[in-house]
Protein backbone atom coordinates (compact mmCIF):
# COMPACT_ATOMS: atom_id res chain seq x y z
CA UNK A 1 0.00 0.00 0.00
CA UNK A 2 1.72 3.27 -0.89
CA UNK A 3 2.62 5.53 2.23
CA UNK A 4 0.53 8.80 2.57
CA UNK A 5 1.80 11.64 1.89
CA UNK A 6 2.53 14.42 4.41
CA UNK A 7 2.64 17.76 4.40
CA UNK A 8 3.36 20.05 6.43
CA UNK A 9 1.69 23.63 6.69
CA UNK A 10 2.95 26.97 8.63
CA UNK A 11 0.71 29.82 7.66
CA UNK A 12 -2.88 32.26 8.34
CA UNK A 13 -6.25 30.87 9.82
CA UNK A 14 -9.02 33.40 9.13
CA UNK A 15 -12.40 33.24 9.12
CA UNK A 16 -13.66 34.50 6.01
CA UNK A 17 -16.97 36.98 5.70
CA UNK A 18 -18.22 36.83 2.37
CA UNK A 19 -20.52 39.45 0.57
CA UNK A 20 -21.88 38.95 -2.92
CA UNK A 21 -22.95 41.36 -5.07
CA UNK A 22 -24.34 42.62 -8.36
CA UNK A 23 -21.06 44.80 -9.20
CA UNK A 24 -18.19 46.12 -6.83
CA UNK A 25 -18.75 49.62 -4.93
CA UNK A 26 -16.83 52.83 -5.82
CA UNK A 27 -15.09 54.62 -3.20
CA UNK A 28 -18.32 56.32 -1.12
CA UNK A 29 -20.52 54.22 -2.68
CA UNK A 30 -23.65 52.09 -0.79
CA UNK A 31 -24.35 48.89 -2.59
CA UNK A 32 -27.09 46.46 -1.72
CA UNK A 33 -25.48 43.21 -1.49
CA UNK A 34 -27.34 39.76 -2.35
CA UNK A 35 -25.95 37.25 0.10
CA UNK A 36 -23.71 37.07 3.23
CA UNK A 37 -22.00 33.93 4.86
CA UNK A 38 -19.12 33.26 7.20
CA UNK A 39 -16.52 30.45 6.35
CA UNK A 40 -13.06 29.39 7.40
CA UNK A 41 -10.54 30.50 5.51
CA UNK A 42 -6.94 32.03 5.37
CA UNK A 43 -4.31 30.95 2.82
CA UNK A 44 -1.96 28.17 5.21
CA UNK A 45 -6.08 26.84 6.74
CA UNK A 46 -7.40 26.54 2.83
CA UNK A 47 -4.79 25.12 1.50
CA UNK A 48 -3.59 22.65 4.56
CA UNK A 49 -7.87 21.58 3.88
CA UNK A 50 -7.43 21.25 -0.06
CA UNK A 51 -5.02 18.26 1.25
CA UNK A 52 -6.40 16.32 3.69
CA UNK A 53 -9.41 16.38 1.53
CA UNK A 54 -7.54 14.62 -1.00
CA UNK A 55 -6.38 12.06 1.66
CA UNK A 56 -3.21 14.04 3.41
CA UNK A 57 -1.66 13.34 6.34
CA UNK A 58 -1.28 17.28 7.12
CA UNK A 59 0.34 18.87 10.17
CA UNK A 60 -1.08 22.42 10.70
CA UNK A 61 1.26 25.31 12.41
CA UNK A 62 -0.88 28.29 13.02
CA UNK A 63 -2.12 30.66 15.70
CA UNK A 64 -5.56 31.42 16.44
CA UNK A 65 -7.49 33.87 18.74
CA UNK A 66 -8.54 33.17 22.48
CA UNK A 67 -12.26 33.33 20.58
CA UNK A 68 -15.10 32.08 19.27
CA UNK A 69 -14.13 32.58 15.58
CA UNK A 70 -10.62 30.29 16.59
CA UNK A 71 -12.50 27.58 18.35
CA UNK A 72 -14.37 27.05 15.01
CA UNK A 73 -10.92 26.65 13.16
CA UNK A 74 -9.72 24.66 15.51
CA UNK A 75 -13.20 22.49 15.54
CA UNK A 76 -12.82 22.38 11.87
CA UNK A 77 -9.24 21.26 11.79
CA UNK A 78 -9.88 18.26 13.95
CA UNK A 79 -12.97 17.28 12.16
CA UNK A 80 -10.81 17.11 9.03
CA UNK A 81 -8.19 14.90 10.59
CA UNK A 82 -5.70 17.70 10.95
CA UNK A 83 -2.77 17.51 13.26
CA UNK A 84 -3.52 20.41 15.21
CA UNK A 85 -1.58 20.05 18.19
CA UNK A 86 0.48 23.07 16.86
CA UNK A 87 -2.09 25.11 16.41
CA UNK A 88 -1.77 27.50 18.97
CA UNK A 89 -4.18 29.64 20.81
CA UNK A 90 -3.13 33.47 21.88
CA UNK A 91 -4.64 34.94 25.02
CA UNK A 92 -6.34 38.58 24.24
CA UNK A 93 -5.89 38.42 20.46
CA UNK A 94 -8.03 37.89 17.64
CA UNK A 95 -8.61 35.14 14.99
CA UNK A 96 -7.54 36.42 11.55
CA UNK A 97 -10.67 37.59 9.46
CA UNK A 98 -10.97 37.86 5.79
CA UNK A 99 -13.82 40.55 4.57
CA UNK A 100 -14.52 39.03 0.60
CA UNK A 101 -16.58 40.75 -1.75
CA UNK A 102 -17.49 38.13 -4.68
CA UNK A 103 -18.59 39.87 -8.07
CA UNK A 104 -21.74 37.73 -8.65
CA UNK A 105 -21.18 37.14 -12.85
CA UNK A 106 -17.71 36.69 -13.39
CA UNK A 107 -17.00 35.19 -9.73
CA UNK A 108 -14.16 37.46 -9.26
CA UNK A 109 -12.80 38.89 -5.94
CA UNK A 110 -11.57 41.46 -3.72
CA UNK A 111 -10.43 41.06 0.11
CA UNK A 112 -9.14 42.56 3.30
CA UNK A 113 -6.97 40.89 5.58
CA UNK A 114 -7.18 41.31 9.39
CA UNK A 115 -3.84 39.55 10.41
CA UNK A 116 -5.41 38.85 13.87
CA UNK A 117 -2.99 35.91 15.71
CA UNK A 118 -1.90 35.12 12.55
CA UNK A 119 0.37 38.41 13.28
CA UNK A 120 2.42 36.45 16.01
CA UNK A 121 3.06 33.48 14.24
CA UNK A 122 7.09 33.23 15.06
CA UNK A 123 10.13 31.39 14.70
CA UNK A 124 9.57 29.80 17.76
CA UNK A 125 6.28 28.08 16.84
CA UNK A 126 8.57 26.71 13.54
CA UNK A 127 10.83 25.38 16.07
CA UNK A 128 8.24 23.87 18.54
CA UNK A 129 6.56 21.91 15.54
CA UNK A 130 10.19 21.24 14.47
CA UNK A 131 10.14 17.48 15.08
CA UNK A 132 6.45 16.97 13.43
CA UNK A 133 7.82 19.02 10.77
CA UNK A 134 11.13 16.94 9.84
CA UNK A 135 8.48 14.01 8.41
CA UNK A 136 6.91 15.93 6.31
CA UNK A 137 7.12 15.34 2.45
CA UNK A 138 6.75 19.01 1.78
CA UNK A 139 6.07 22.14 3.58
CA UNK A 140 3.71 24.57 2.65
CA UNK A 141 4.40 28.14 3.40
CA UNK A 142 2.56 31.70 2.30
CA UNK A 143 2.91 35.39 3.25
CA UNK A 144 0.01 36.02 5.64
CA UNK A 145 2.49 35.48 8.35
CA UNK A 146 5.51 37.33 9.77
CA UNK A 147 8.22 37.46 6.96
CA UNK A 148 10.75 36.19 9.55
CA UNK A 149 8.79 33.51 10.10
CA UNK A 150 8.64 32.27 6.56
CA UNK A 151 12.47 32.82 6.76
CA UNK A 152 13.04 30.88 9.61
CA UNK A 153 10.66 27.93 8.02
CA UNK A 154 12.48 28.32 4.65
CA UNK A 155 15.70 27.70 6.45
CA UNK A 156 14.56 24.96 8.93
CA UNK A 157 13.42 22.90 6.07
CA UNK A 158 16.41 23.69 4.21
CA UNK A 159 18.28 22.30 7.04
CA UNK A 160 16.54 19.26 7.84
CA UNK A 161 16.59 18.37 3.96
CA UNK A 162 12.56 19.15 3.51
CA UNK A 163 11.60 20.23 0.49
CA UNK A 164 9.29 23.57 0.77
CA UNK A 165 6.18 25.75 -1.62
CA UNK A 166 6.52 29.14 -1.07
CA UNK A 167 3.01 30.66 -1.86
CA UNK A 168 4.30 34.45 -2.42
CA UNK A 169 0.67 36.14 -1.21
CA UNK A 170 -0.23 38.90 -0.47
CA UNK A 171 2.60 40.11 -2.51
CA UNK A 172 5.26 42.22 -0.50
CA UNK A 173 8.00 44.14 -1.94
CA UNK A 174 11.44 44.43 -0.50
CA UNK A 175 11.51 40.62 0.46
CA UNK A 176 14.87 38.75 1.13
CA UNK A 177 15.10 37.04 -2.60
CA UNK A 178 18.46 35.38 -0.82
CA UNK A 179 16.33 33.32 1.11
CA UNK A 180 12.72 33.28 -0.92
CA UNK A 181 14.87 31.44 -3.69
CA UNK A 182 15.80 28.91 -1.69
CA UNK A 183 12.27 27.54 -1.69
CA UNK A 184 12.14 24.52 -3.71
CA UNK A 185 8.94 25.32 -5.41
CA UNK A 186 7.95 29.28 -5.88
CA UNK A 187 3.82 29.81 -6.57
CA UNK A 188 3.06 33.34 -7.50
CA UNK A 189 0.15 34.69 -9.27
CA UNK A 190 0.77 37.25 -12.27
CA UNK A 191 0.58 40.32 -9.79
CA UNK A 192 2.86 38.37 -7.37
CA UNK A 193 5.03 37.83 -9.90
CA UNK A 194 5.40 41.53 -11.10
CA UNK A 195 6.41 42.73 -7.97
CA UNK A 196 8.72 40.08 -7.23
CA UNK A 197 10.39 40.37 -10.22
CA UNK A 198 9.83 44.51 -11.11
CA UNK A 199 8.95 43.18 -14.51
CA UNK A 200 5.98 43.47 -16.65
CA UNK A 201 3.89 40.59 -17.20
CA UNK A 202 1.34 41.54 -19.33
CA UNK A 203 2.12 38.86 -22.38
CA UNK A 204 2.80 35.16 -22.39
CA UNK A 205 6.48 35.70 -23.24
CA UNK A 206 6.87 38.60 -20.21
CA UNK A 207 5.54 35.99 -17.85
CA UNK A 208 7.78 33.38 -19.20
CA UNK A 209 10.74 36.24 -19.02
CA UNK A 210 9.46 37.02 -15.69
CA UNK A 211 9.64 33.66 -14.34
CA UNK A 212 13.09 32.64 -16.17
CA UNK A 213 14.28 35.65 -14.70
CA UNK A 214 13.30 33.93 -10.88
CA UNK A 215 15.18 30.54 -12.13
CA UNK A 216 18.04 32.78 -12.73
CA UNK A 217 18.23 34.19 -9.60
CA UNK A 218 18.37 30.39 -8.10
CA UNK A 219 15.07 29.21 -7.85
CA UNK A 220 14.36 25.96 -8.72
CA UNK A 221 11.05 25.80 -9.97
CA UNK A 222 8.34 28.69 -10.25
CA UNK A 223 4.95 28.01 -11.14
CA UNK A 224 2.82 30.81 -12.02
CA UNK A 225 -0.79 30.40 -11.75
CA UNK A 226 -2.94 32.24 -14.37
CA UNK A 227 -6.63 32.31 -13.23
CA UNK A 228 -8.89 30.48 -15.74
CA UNK A 229 -5.61 30.55 -18.41
CA UNK A 230 -4.02 27.50 -16.68
CA UNK A 231 -0.21 28.14 -15.58
CA UNK A 232 3.39 28.36 -16.64
CA UNK A 233 6.05 26.11 -15.08
CA UNK A 234 9.61 27.38 -15.36
CA UNK A 235 12.97 25.43 -14.68
CA UNK A 236 16.29 25.90 -15.54
CA UNK A 237 15.39 23.38 -18.73
CA UNK A 238 13.13 26.30 -19.81
CA UNK A 239 9.46 27.06 -19.43
CA UNK A 240 6.11 25.56 -20.93
CA UNK A 241 2.37 26.01 -20.10
CA UNK A 242 -0.08 24.09 -18.25
CA UNK A 243 -3.56 24.17 -20.03
CA UNK A 244 -6.68 25.34 -18.45
CA UNK A 245 -9.79 22.99 -17.06
CA UNK A 246 -12.46 24.63 -18.96
CA UNK A 247 -15.84 25.01 -16.28
CA UNK A 248 -18.17 27.63 -15.41
CA UNK A 249 -17.00 29.53 -12.61
CA UNK A 250 -19.02 30.89 -9.99
CA UNK A 251 -16.58 31.88 -7.30
CA UNK A 252 -12.67 32.30 -7.58
CA UNK A 253 -12.37 32.55 -3.95
CA UNK A 254 -9.78 29.81 -2.73
CA UNK A 255 -8.96 28.57 -6.53
CA UNK A 256 -4.96 29.60 -6.01
CA UNK A 257 -5.29 27.82 -2.10
CA UNK A 258 -6.99 24.52 -3.93
CA UNK A 259 -3.96 24.30 -6.79
CA UNK A 260 -1.32 24.29 -4.03
CA UNK A 261 -2.95 21.88 -2.13
CA UNK A 262 -3.90 19.45 -4.29
CA UNK A 263 -0.61 20.11 -6.13
CA UNK A 264 1.21 19.08 -2.73
CA UNK A 265 -0.53 16.10 -2.11
CA UNK A 266 -0.14 14.69 -5.66
CA UNK A 267 3.87 15.74 -5.75
CA UNK A 268 4.48 14.14 -2.04
CA UNK A 269 1.96 11.40 -3.15
CA UNK A 270 4.69 9.86 -6.11
CA UNK A 271 3.14 11.83 -8.96
CA UNK A 272 5.75 13.76 -11.52
CA UNK A 273 5.33 17.35 -11.28
CA UNK A 274 3.89 17.81 -14.79
CA UNK A 275 1.22 15.47 -13.17
CA UNK A 276 0.86 17.12 -10.13
CA UNK A 277 0.11 20.06 -12.18
CA UNK A 278 -2.12 18.69 -14.04
CA UNK A 279 -3.86 17.36 -11.64
CA UNK A 280 -4.14 20.46 -9.45
CA UNK A 281 -5.37 22.83 -12.53
CA UNK A 282 -8.41 20.44 -12.54
CA UNK A 283 -8.75 20.57 -8.66
CA UNK A 284 -8.79 24.23 -8.76
CA UNK A 285 -11.12 24.40 -11.52
CA UNK A 286 -13.70 22.26 -10.40
CA UNK A 287 -13.17 24.81 -6.79
CA UNK A 288 -14.31 27.75 -8.88
CA UNK A 289 -17.89 25.63 -9.91
CA UNK A 290 -18.83 25.86 -5.76
CA UNK A 291 -19.19 28.86 -3.40
CA UNK A 292 -16.59 29.59 -0.88
CA UNK A 293 -13.16 28.54 -0.01
CA UNK A 294 -12.41 25.50 1.77
CA UNK A 295 -16.41 24.42 1.35
CA UNK A 296 -15.52 24.42 -2.13
CA UNK A 297 -12.74 21.93 -2.00
CA UNK A 298 -13.70 18.36 -3.12
CA UNK A 299 -13.32 14.94 -1.23
CA UNK A 300 -11.00 12.42 -2.97
CA UNK A 301 -14.26 10.79 -4.54
CA UNK A 302 -15.81 14.42 -5.23
CA UNK A 303 -13.11 14.95 -7.56
CA UNK A 304 -12.53 11.32 -8.72
CA UNK A 305 -16.29 11.84 -10.27
CA UNK A 306 -15.32 14.95 -11.65
CA UNK A 307 -12.37 14.12 -13.40
CA UNK A 308 -14.03 11.16 -14.77
CA UNK A 309 -16.96 13.43 -16.07
CA UNK A 310 -14.04 15.42 -17.94
CA UNK A 311 -12.73 12.28 -19.83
Amino acid sequence: MAKRPRIGVIGSTNMDLTTTVERMPAWGETVLAKHFETSFGGKGANQAVAAAKLGADVVMVTNLGDDALGESALRNFESLGIDSRHVRRIPNQSTGTATILVDEKSGDNAILIVAGANGDLSSADVEAASEALKGCDLILLQLEIQLETAYAAIRFARKNGVRTLLNPAPARRNLDMEVIRQASFLVPNESELAILTDMAVESEDEISAAAQSLVKQGAETVIVTLGARGSLLATPAGSQRIAPVKVQAVDTTGAGDAFIGSFARYLAGGLSLDAALVEATRYSAFSVTRHGAQKSFATEAEFAAFSASRQ
